[in-house]
């Protein structure tokens, strides 16, 4: 049996027509034909995918986030994923019913972050880890991805080996009806020749597809990479450019500095000596002051001293 008639095939939500998996929308299940020219586009809030069902209506917001955000006002970031969905309280939607299912969050094997859910089963697990809802999605999509390329490269080898063993055969064919006719010794000698001269061409056909895609792929992957380098010296200039000017504002930022603490210093010396200057100054006049104080009151013991002499004399009894 071939592996086109094994793949299991779903039906389109809108026209039941039955196709792969891989070629049905993930949020709607709907078909190429039924997606038409609208695209496929992730929520700005939850971040799941879905399909724009019309070319007035442009908004990258999904039903029931526009629902949720009518009912509860505009949503804050969930505590564990970081995704702006949480409507109702610090969790999103989806957070609390994994935890309500499968118990507290554990730390994701990707992105190293407390949201991710052990469901206890390893079938449920993508390439044998344990990831949150975010990276089991890229991770589907890049998956998805490669398949769809392995796939495609193989087609094309399977075609053209197929156009390799058809020219050989009919170059068979051909040497057989020589043979039989009797004319191998005249058209032998011109093989030969040729295979001297070219001994590959029947394994090596420069005019063949493989080389041409090989040629294209080397071309852009030349291409891409001449672009990378050109980006590369871009931001290195633009790095360069930034450290002048941050060395430039540095020096410039020290000077003032520098300036700034030597006026200072002159004004506290300033200040200093005015101190001193003042201090010397109250030192004196409390000096004089004390001199003064001692001058008087050694003026107002005698004064004292000769009033109670003078009166001593008067009491006294006379002699007569």
């Amino acid at each position: 049996m071939s592996s086109a008639s094994t793949t299991a095939l779903f039906a389109c939500s809108r026209c039941f027509s039955r196709h792969p998996f891989e070629e049905l929308s993930p949020g709607e299940q709907l078909c190429k034909e039924c997606r038409g020219s609208f695209p496929v586009v992730k929520c700005t809030y939850c971040r799941s995918e879905f399909q724009q069902t019309s070319k007035s209506n442009t908004s990258s917001i999904c039903k029931k986030c526009e629902a949720n955000v009518k009912a509860y006002g505009k949503p804050t970031a969930c505590e564990y994923c970081n995704i702006i969905a949480a409507f109702i309280g610090n969790k999103c939607q989806r957070c609390a019913n994994s935890e309500r299912k499968y118990g507290p969050a554990v730390t994701c094997e990707q992105c190293k972050q407390r949201c991710a859910f052990d469901r206890h089963d390893d079938n449920k697990k993508v390439d044998g880890k344990l990831l949150c809802w975010l990276c089991t999605q890229s991770l589907k999509r890049a998956l998805a991805r490669t398949k769809q390329h392995l796939s495609a490269v193989d087609k094309h080898k399977h075609r053209s080996h197929k156009s390799r063993s058809s020219h050989k055969d009919k170059r068979k064919s051909d040497m057989m009806k020589s043979m039989n006719s009797g004319d191998l010794s005249l058209d032998s000698q011109p093989l030969e020749k040729k295979s001297k001269l070219n001994p590959l061409q029947g394994e090596l056909d420069p005019n063949s597809s493989d080389h041409v895609v090989a040629m294209t792929q080397l071309k852009e992957t030349i291409a891409s990479l001449q672009k990378k380098v050109q980006q590369k010296d871009n931001e290195l200039l633009s790095k360069d450019k930034l450290i002048t000017e941050l060395k430039a504002q540095h020096h410039n930022d020290t000077t003032e500095l520098r300036n700034e603490m030597k006026n200072k210093e002159r004004m506290n010396e300033t200040k200093f000596n005015l101190m001193n200057t003042k201090i010397q100054n109250l030192l004196k006049e409390v000096a004089t002051l004390s001199k003064s104080a001692k001058k008087n009151n050694k003026l107002t013991k005698s004064a004292l001293a000769n009033t109670e002499n003078s009166g001593s004399g008067t009491d006294s009894p006379s002699t007569n």
